[in-house]
């Protein structure tokens, strides 16, 4: 299992990978002590994530996905097992 402190680092690099698409929100909840030896696991993190950038506009789900996977993708699957990703754009981001 991942040690917190060695989750925390992660998250503060998956943060600071993600100012590139220059985000307005990036909210990221360590979400690991639930999947804690699940089958698959090889004990790295997993992490939500909220995020919303302008430069999705125009994009599809999966290339926005696309764009954050190529930002941390180097993470997986070692230190970062898992990431569930919420990606909008900031007129999507806005409630009814």
């Amino acid at each position: 299992m991942t040690s917190p402190a060695a989750v925390g680092a992660l998250a503060d690099e998956v943060r600071q990978r993600l100012q590139a698409l220059a985000p307005t929100v990036l909210d990221l909840r360590d979400d690991s002590a639930r999947h804690a030896g699940h089958a698959g696991s090889n004990g790295g993190g997993h992490l939500v994530l909220r995020i919303v950038s302008p430069q999705f506009d125009g994009l599809a789900t999966v290339a926005r996905h696309r764009r954050i996977y190529a930002l941390l993708g180097d993470l997986m699957p070692v230190r970062l097992h898992a990431v569930a990703i919420t990606a909008l754009t900031p007129a999507e981001s806005v409630g009814p």
